[in-house]
């Protein structure tokens, strides 16, 4: 019986791993916590959790924070639930960041607590409690959806 070259062995044998670029690093996280984040938004069957998701609501988070000044922030409502213009509504991008942190295997998730925490600390300050949250708000069991919003006509 003729044997097969070691060529055309290979040929055949599915890939191992599929080959792709390496997952871009998330601004102020190691490449390791970075590729785990990647991992975790491929594999999420969340309709707003997929690849860039978690770099999408931190930035979006870090902006929402970033003006100076003392004067108290107001979240927006998101009118459109769409997965791109939902991420405009700061509260969503915290929920996107906890359900990642949810996911996320011990180390990773510790190096993103840190990053979410300080910013977290810092929402706390800039924003004001809502005292009739539990009757406006549909997930007021969350902490950051327990804060005053401004309406989206308010501008």
């Amino acid at each position: 019986m003729p044997r097969k070259r070691p060529g055309a062995l290979l040929a055949q044998q599915t890939p191992r791993f599929a080959w792709s670029l390496p997952p871009d690093r998330i601004h102020g996280l190691s490449a390791r916590t970075s590729v785990a984040i990647d991992r975790v938004e491929r594999l999420s069957g969340d309709y707003y959790i997929y690849p860039g998701a978690t770099d999408r609501a931190l930035r979006q988070y870090r902006a929402f924070l970033q003006p100076p000044g003392r004067r108290p922030l107001y979240p927006q409502e998101e009118t459109c639930s769409c997965r791109g213009c939902s991420f405009y509504d700061v509260r969503h991008a915290r929920d996107v960041l906890a359900e990642i942190v949810r996911q996320l295997p011990p180390r990773p998730r510790a190096e993103l607590e840190r990053q979410v925490r300080v910013l977290d600390a810092r929402y706390v300050e800039r924003t004001l409690p809502d005292p009739f949250a539990t009757h406006r708000q549909w997930r007021s069991d969350l902490w950051w959806r327990r804060r005053l919003a401004g309406s989206p006509e308010a501008g």
